[in-house]
Formats: structure tokens, C-alpha cells, sequence
């Protein structure tokens, strides 16, 4: 890794952010790429190659946003890249069935326990959208239940947020959302079982799905505390109210069948993305056969997309789930991620940095806070200017982080333990400039 001079060398990247602006709205094509949060502006990339991630200046970092966690082989995984050039010459997209996209669809199936049936689209919001368009239609219910601080994509009926006290109806968050297509979306917190049992005792039988992310990734890293996901199972089950998990992130980053695989729960539909694309758009969605068959042609819910199962990306899906089948992968980013978190905990300790850090499998997050972090809003209470200094540090000491608390930071297969080294080596220096 290149040593650091006190400051970056930014002038190529500030020079195209500012080319940029005057044709992108912002400059982004998504909004926390502006890095807003932490008061700088965005890097423009080069390149990227196994753990590392090099910006048009020359500077070379230590890479944990992963593409925001598709990447858990690491970037230009030579297997992959190997296997999309072989497809790259044969066509782009056909607009037509290919053999791959049943392979895939094959090993999606054997590596999820609730999958009977997969649908391939091109992006975790599409999934999402659809399973919940599909819950409707087969439970002929209207009103939905999402959990406040789970992002499931930037479809209209989800872009909400709760009200104070209990549950209340969507409120738009969105301008050009209107109150009508959220009115029938309901916001409790997530990780509280009293307020759940609650709301489906009074209007469950009103409910056609609760969507969930089961390891919430969008607030900062959260878990289900002991209990949640399992009643979430149990009552969406009295009340045929359709189960839904987001496992986009989740989804082979945990473990190779997701967080329901971790935990034991069974949904009725799963939503998937990211790292199913190997650094390609892809989304998906499935489920139990007999809610999966109410899709077109088989079923009366229409859902379709031109580029849907296209080759290049079923490619770089089914190489990459190939590998993951093996499960190797999975014992060494438990290893890497447990030392990287020990020495994150151990540095704030004894530096006095009220930090609090949560984990699971390969996901990691850091909170600038002295409380315990299960719901969205203690992660709202939060220190974010602590945050965005701690981010501009270790970016001088070559670390790239999400430029957001409330973002994961994701470990992959390429990263070693001199990564893990110097990244504690870097955690130390900039929480002593906290």
C-alpha cells in the first residue's frame, strides 16, 4: 500500500466531479456516492483489483465497500472475468432463454431451503417491488408491513417512514410520492415484538405481506435480537400473511444460504441481488412453489424485463455461486472478520472512544455512540461528525469506507490478513484524531 502524505492528491477526481455535475444531477447516479455525509467530495475511480481500489489520482486503498457488497470474491475475480469474456463473444443479450439462467436458478434453489421456484430480474428494487406485487395478488390484500430503517429499494409503496409512537400509516419521505400509493404501507421498528404482535392482532388478517431485511444492512449493521425473526414466522403464519426476507445484502454474504440459513426461518418469498451478480445488475425472487406459480405466463401477475436473465450477467452469477458452493470461503471471512472487529473493540478500548461495533459473518459496523444499537432510531442518535472525521482519516491512511455510518462495511475473499493488519493499524491512528 502507498504510504500517505498528510493529504490525498485529489485534483484529477475534483476536476471530473465538477465535469460531472454539469450533465448528472449531483454529479452521482446515487446519492450517498456524493459523500455528503462526511463534508468531502467523492473519489473517482480508476480501477480495482482483489481488495484494493485505485482512484484516478494514483492513490491505492484497502477496499470495504465491495462495490456495496456484491464483490465477496474481491474485485476482477479472474474466474469470473475469464467466464464473461468467453460470453462477451457469442452476444450481449438475447432477449430469449438461455441454459444458464437455469443453472443458476438451480443452485439458488439448492442453496435456499424456502426457494422452490426463482424469477430473474435486474436489481434488488425490481425484486422487491414484484414479490411484494405477487404477496398482494395472492393474498387479495392490499396493506403491507415494512420495519423503519430497512431499505428495500427506491420503489414508491417503500419510500416511507414511521410516525411517532406506534404504527402509523406511510408518510412519503420522497417528494413525487404521493400519501396514496404509501397509504396502505404500515412502519413499525424493527426488533420490536410487542409492537408487531400488536398491530397483526388488530389488523393482521388485513396484511398481505410483511417485508423484512432479517439482518437489517441500511441503518448500519443490526441483527434481529433473539425471538424477532422467529415471531415474525409464527404470526405471519396464523394470519396467512405472506413472510417476506429482503436478503439482497444477506443473501450468500452470511452464509452461503442466507440469514434464514443463519437463523433457522423459513419466509415464503426471498428477495436477492448483489452478490448473485458477481459485479454485474442482477436481481431475483422466490419462494414457495405454489405462491411462485401466480407469476405470467403460468399465473396471472405480470412481471417482465428486457434485459432479465441476460447472458453476461448469468454468467458472472453462476460462476460466482460456484465458488461460494464450495464454502470454503465462508470459515475465512468468519476469521478475518472476527480479528478485524476484536481490534476494532480493543483499539476504542483503550484509546477511551465510546464506539459500538456490531458484526455478523462478513458484515461490520461502526457506530460513534456509547448506547447499544438494535433499532433505528438509537442508530439516528448516533455521533455522525465523529463519523465523517474518523472516515477522512482513515481514507489518508488508505482506507476506503462507505462514506456513511449507517452503511456496512463488507470483508471479501481477496483481503488478507496484511489488510487486516494495517486497517487496525489505520483504526488506531484515526480514532486518536476523534
Amino acid at each position: 500500500m502507498v504510504k500517505r502524505d498528510k493529504k490525498l492528491k485529489k485534483d484529477i477526481s475534483k476536476k471530473l466531479f465538477e465535469e460531472a455535475k454539469r450533465y448528472i444531477p449531483g454529479g452521482v447516479d446515487s446519492p450517498v456516492r456524493a459523500y455528503k455525509a462526511v463534508g468531502v467530495e467523492p473519489l473517482f475511480i480508476e480501477k480495482a483489483k482483489g481488495s484494493k481500489i485505485y482512484d484516478v489520482d494514483g492513490n491505492e486503498y484497502i477496499d470495504y465497500v465491495m462495490s456495496w457488497g456484491p464483490l465477496i470474491l474481491g474485485h476482477a475475480h479472474p474466474e469470473i472475468i475469464k467466464a464473461v469474456r468467453v460470453v462477451l463473444n457469442k452476444g450481449t443479450s438475447f432477449g430469449a432463454p438461455t441454459e444458464m439462467e437455469t443453472e443458476a436458478a438451480k443452485l439458488i434453489v439448492q442453496a435456499f431451503p424456502s426457494i422452490e421456484l426463482v424469477r430473474f430480474v435486474n436489481s434488488g428494487t425490481e425484486a422487491v417491488m414484484s414479490a411484494i406485487r405477487l404477496a398482494r395478488a395472492y393474498t387479495k390484500r392490499d396493506k403491507i408491513i415494512k420495519f423503519e430503517g430497512c431499505y428495500h429499494g427506491h420503489a414508491d409503496s417503500l419510500l416511507v417512514k414511521a410516525g411517532s409512537g406506534a404504527a402509523t400509516l406511510g408518510i412519503p419521505t420522497s417528494p413525487g410520492v404521493t400519501e396514496n400509493v404509501t397509504q396502505d404501507t404500515i412502519v413499525l421498528s424493527y426488533n420490536n415484538i410487542e409492537e408487531f404482535e400488536k398491530t397483526m392482532e388488530k389488523i393482521g388478517e388485513e396484511i398481505a405481506c410483511v417485508i423484512v431485511e432479517p439482518i437489517a444492512g441500511n441503518m448500519g449493521v443490526i441483527p434481529p435480537e433473539a425471538g424477532f425473526l422467529k415471531l415474525l414466522r409464527k404470526i405471519t403464519g396464523r394470519f396467512k400473511t405472506i413472510l417476506i426476507f429482503d436478503e439482497v445484502i444477506s443473501g450468500f454474504r452470511v452464509c452461503y444460504g442466507g440469514a434464514q440459513t443463519l437463523y433457522n426461518i423459513i419466509p415464503d418469498l426471498t428477495c436477492l441481488g448483489k452478490i448473485i451478480g458477481g459485479g454485474f445488475p442482477v436481481g431475483a425472487y422466490g419462494g414457495k412453489k405454489e405462491i411462485m406459480e401466480y407469476i405470467a405466463p403460468l399465473g396471472p401477475v405480470y412481471q417482465a424485463g428486457t434485459l432479465s436473465g441476460n447472458p453476461i450477467a448469468m454468467t458472472a452469477c453462476l460462476e460466482t455461486l460456484k465458488i461460494l458452493s464450495r464454502q470454503e470461503i465462508y470459515k475465512f471471512l468468519e476469521a478475518k472478520a472476527s480479528i478485524l472487529d476484536k481490534g476494532f473493540k480493543k483499539n476504542a478500548k483503550e484509546l477511551g472512544i465510546k464506539i459500538f461495533h456490531t458484526r455478523v459473518g462478513s458484515m461490520l459496523s461502526v457506530f460513534f455512540t456509547d448506547k447499544e444499537v438494535y433499532d433505528y432510531k438509537t442508530a439516528m442518535t448516533c455521533n455522525t461528525d465523529n463519523y465523517a472525521v474518523y472516515f477522512k482519516e482513515m481514507l489518508k491512511q488508505g482506507v476506503y469506507l462507505a462514506p456513511s455510518q449507517f452503511e456496512a462495511m463488507f470483508l471479501s475473499g481477496s483481503h488478507t490478513m496484511e489488510d487486516i493488519e494495517k486497517t487496525l493499524s489505520a483504526n488506531r491512528c484515526a480514532l486518536k484524531n476523534i
